[in-house]
């Protein structure tokens, strides 16, 4: 279909496709539970369908995968309270680290795959509406008046905690620039943010749906998702000058494989995502695919651009310590309501 033929309504159905919870699967010889952060519904869809025949191919046993779908903070802290998970392929390693301190799973669970156990990467954008009427084009003109910024909860969202580190990175880059300017500059900014959903989609969802804001910062993947959706000109990705890359990293949740006997599928159905076919699954739903050889064929919709690290703000312990938990910047800077 083309992609200008696309109503609204359909978009809508697309987007809700997979609300926060689990998508039944059918009967098969074993059965999976992926729980995931909020914009990779379709990305795992497509990934799913590739490993179960792939796994049907080599065993003669047929596999399902359901999945689950949040906010990634909200989506570790259903694990933590007993959500079943084989996997979880979370936006940050904060969130499985979490899980780790728990003794869900093995604290080197990141040694245990390529890229620090991201099979992508990613980074934050700008999405703005047709023709750019507000004239935005890097981080300063999101604190021009009457401009209304539209992110989630970083409470719930990692793809929420990525944006803010994103704009911090950049206020942190700025000349003479202190603790003190980063942090005022912070608190600008959510001063334009209207509401917080509580995850990336669901604040897609308030930007292309509801119609509500001037800008969203979305992760790359989904402002391509976005466009793709809906006609092309009725949205533009603006790149600021400075982004950070996200790394949304994945595992097997050691005490849930053992018990259920499904560790040797999920450690495979985490490998097949560094395979040549996911590789390029991945890339065809808008994410920065590991595999080089893959990725130069995508290299025109992702433009370089600089990038902050989570090693930049001290890792993820230091970064939830200082901006995310209770006290922390985000608590001195954003008042709900006002």
């Amino acid at each position: 279909m083309n992609i200008r033929t696309i109503t609204r309504r359909s978009m809508s159905a697309a987007l809700i496709a997979a609300l926060p919870g689990i998508r039944p699967a059918a009967a098969a010889d074993t059965v999976l539970l992926n729980v995931s952060y909020d914009p990779t519904r379709e990305l795992y869809r497509a990934v799913n369908r590739a490993f179960a025949a792939n796994w049907k191919a080599k065993t003669g046993q047929g596999i399902a995968i359901n999945q689950s779908h949040g906010g990634s903070g909200a989506q570790a802290r259903s694990v933590l309270e007993g959500l079943q998970a084989d996997v979880v392929t979370l936006a940050l390693a904060a969130d499985i680290d979490a899980l780790a301190r728990r003794g869900l799973l093995a604290t080197d669970w990141q040694a245990r795959l390529p890229g620090n156990a991201c099979p992508y990467t990613s980074t934050i954008v700008f999405v703005v509406r047709k023709g750019n009427p507000k004239a935005i084009k890097d981080w300063p003109d999101l604190l021009a008046p009457g401009v209304s910024v539209i992110t989630p909860n970083p409470k719930t969202s990692g793809g929420a905690r990525w944006n803010f580190l994103a704009a911090l990175g950049w206020a942190q880059r700025q000349p003479g620039a202190t603790p003190a300017t980063a942090e005022a500059f912070m608190r600008q900014l959510f001063r334009q943010v209207p509401v917080l959903d509580t995850g990336a989609r669901a604040a897609t969802m308030s930007f292309a749906q509801r119609g509500l804001g001037d800008v969203l910062l979305a992760w790359e993947n989904e402002a391509w998702l976005l466009r793709k959706q809906f006609p092309a000109d009725d949205y533009a990705i603006v790149y600021p000058s400075v982004s950070v890359l996200a790394e949304p990293p994945v595992a097997v949740v050691d005490s849930v494989a053992d018990k259920r006997g499904t560790r040797s599928v999920a450690e495979a159905y985490l490998n097949f995502l560094y395979g040549k076919e996911a590789q390029e699954i991945i890339a065809q739903n808008f994410y920065r695919a590991r595999d080089p050889e893959i990725m130069a064929r995508y290299g025109e919709r992702y433009p370089a651009l600089a990038m902050t690290t989570i090693q930049d703000f001290g890792g993820w312990d230091a970064a939830q310590a200082a901006y995310f938990a209770d006290g922390g910047m985000f608590d001195r800077i954003f008042t709900p309501g006002k």
